[in-house]
């Protein structure tokens, strides 16, 4: 009975139907994406159009009130196409499928679901007339479409020497030295580079300190002064120029570096942007059950650019009105923030912040669970599920275990990782794929990088934290499609150097040896969760639990709590004192660096 209610639910929640929510925009008759579309385009001998938008999005409204109400744009429309407005939040197969269109974007499809045109951003009401118009006096595939790149994938999990030197030095020459940041026109905090730059500082790296430290006060422009929380991004090759809408993402990892970075370079300014963005957060984006929303609007009025709006003070805002919040509370958007306040609870030990994420994985354990470990984006779904709604929460749930040595959420991050492997492992040899299945014929769900970059970092540390080699096994599974030279050679580069190092290399490996009730074992888990490392495996063993998840070291059972620091050639005597944790594995793990550069 228990196995037949489980394939039912799996059934239920794995089935493709349409969207129910049909939008009118002046006179336009929307629906969603789905297969229905494309069968109702051949009987009809129609074309799709496919407006793939984000609610929170300036230009995408701005489309909606010039480009969708001009009579010749309606005209064109209602005579030859049918219409699917999707927002990309809340399809994470589309949105990873047209990523590198930006939004809005603005596909063509022939009724069996072939590409006929794709075009990038805003586009003018004269723009899309003549595009329709042209694709009605000549359907055949535009220059837009491309035919798909075959990929070849590595035999072996990592980069080839040549290779790691050709993106070591992409990484170097795409730094911005006068504006800091990787690349010279958008600007934001690039995270994965960061992060890479604060693993090489540790090693003694002063170029790479430096690149972090600028990039981070260079952010700090992005950093909304009334009400905390990190604009998207800046163009003109500047941090000058904001787009003021708020994505968790941004909010989430920039929470998440700003954590790290002031817990390793000591600088008051990373801790304050830190707890500005959880401020904003909690404002603004946290339910009153304590989950999270999604965003927030660019725009107080919909198309109407805000500059003069968010220069003002909170109370003069609040006068004129709060731009929309995306109310919509998604997995892995979650999963993002609670791994995020795990860290900014590590950085700071303040209690509330670890209740905080707590909260918020239980909700969401208790509404967008499915049967076997993983996670379905929202209440009801027109698709999925989705790999980024799981690797997320499982990515929150070894955040937690991590900082918290509470076996639960060990667990939850194993259940997490085999959910991953049996639904969203790729076919085709290497990478696991973004969504369980496709919902039109045309396509077939191809992996993500950011994605299977999240994948071998959590199931690598999953690997180190369980000692059980298939989770080792899934993140070289997934590496090999990051090794794969066309998608090793996108940016940001080093995502793909950052994933490779941590598989390369244990982590930094910190045990606390005593009850969890003893006071002084308690205090030396705050001190070792304290300690810089963003890459690092840090347990609590109480005997009364029994062996440690992964028992590869024997740890000595003494009359007081004690630290112990481990590498991958050696552990330390007994650390008894918290206050004397930090010195004495920059001790050991110096040596070890000094011992590896030999």
């Amino acid at each position: 009975m228990k196995r037949a209610f489980v394939l039912v639910a799996l059934l239920t929640v794995f089935s493709v139907s349409g969207f129910t929510e049909p939008q009118k925009t002046s006179g336009l008759q929307w629906q969603g994406w789905s297969q229905s579309v494309f069968d109702q385009a051949r009987s009809e001998h129609k074309f799709v159009l496919l407006d793939l938008e984000a609610v929170w999005c300036h230009w995408c409204h701005v489309m909606d009130e010039t480009t969708y109400k001009d009579p010749a744009v309606i005209r064109l429309l209602q005579s030859k196409y049918l219409l699917v407005k999707v927002d990309q939040d809340k399809r994470p197969d589309l949105s990873n499928r047209y990523e590198d269109f930006g939004w809005p974007a603005t596909v063509v499809f022939a009724a069996d679901g072939s590409e006929i045109v794709k075009r990038r951003g805003y586009l003018l009401p004269e723009e899309m007339s003549s595009m329709l118009q042209a694709v009605i006096d000549d359907p055949t595939p535009g220059p837009s479409v491309e035919p798909e790149e075959k990929i070849v994938y590595p035999t072996k999990a990592g980069l080839t020497p040549a290779l790691r030197e050709e993106l070591t030095k992409g990484f170097l020459n795409g730094y911005d030295k006068v504006h800091g940041s990787w690349g010279f026109n958008q600007k934001y905090l690039d995270w994965d580079s960061v992060e890479y730059s604060l693993d090489l500082a540790r090693t003694g790296d002063k170029g790479a300190e430096q690149m972090a430290r600028q990039t981070l006060h260079e952010q700090l422009h992005l950093l909304d002064p009334a009400w905390g929380g990190v604009y998207q991004y800046s163009t003109d090759g500047d941090w000058k120029a904001p787009h003021f809408e708020k994505i968790m993402q941004f909010q989430a990892e920039n929470l998440r570096i700003y954590s790290l970075a002031s817990a390793q370079l000591g600088d008051p300014e990373d801790l304050h942007a830190a707890s500005e963005i959880h401020r904003f957060v909690t404002t603004f984006l946290m339910s009153p059950e304590g989950a999270f929303y999604t965003s927030q609007d660019a725009d107080l009025v919909e198309g109407k650019h805000s500059a003069e709006y968010f220069a003002l003070s909170d109370a003069e805002r609040r006068k004129l009105g709060v731009p929309r919040v995306d109310k919509h509370i998604y997995a892995r958007e979650n999963g993002w923030m609670i791994a995020a306040i795990a860290t900014f609870y590590g950085a700071t030990g303040d209690k509330k912040y670890l209740d905080e994420a707590t909260r918020a994985a239980n909700w969401v354990i208790k509404n967008r669970a499915l049967p076997g470990g993983g996670f379905r984006h929202d209440a009801q779904n027109a698709a999925g599920p989705f790999l980024g709604d799981t690797i997320a929460m499982g990515r929150g749930f070894l955040a937690l275990y991590s900082v918290t040595g509470d076996r639960a959420w060990l667990q939850r991050a194993t259940a997490a990782s085999d959910f991953i492997e049996r639904n969203f492992k790729n076919s085709q040899g290497a990478g696991f794929t973004t969504a369980h299945s496709a919902t039109d014929h045309a396509y077939v769900p191809h992996p993500q990088r950011d994605e299977n970059v999240m994948v071998v970092r959590f199931a690598n540390l999953l690997s180190h934290y369980t000692g059980n080699e298939h989770y080792r096994e899934m993140a070289e599974f997934s590496m090999r499609y990051l090794a794969a030279e066309p998608i090793a050679e996108r940016t940001p580069i080093a995502s793909v150097l950052l994933a490779e190092r941590e598989l390369s290399s244990p982590p930094l490996h910190l045990t606390i040896v005593g009850g969890k009730s003893d006071p002084k074992a308690q205090e030396l888990f705050a001190a070792a969760l304290r300690y810089p490392a963003n890459y690092k495996r840090l347990e609590w063993w109480d005997v009364k639990e029994g062996k440690l998840p992964n028992p590869d070291v024997e740890y000595p059972q003494l009359s007081r709590a004690a630290a112990f620091v481990c590498t991958s050639r050696t552990c330390s005597p007994p650390i008894f004192e918290p206050v004397s944790l930090s010195s004495k594995v920059d001790r050991l793990v110096g040596v070890t660096v000094a011992e590896v550069k030999k």
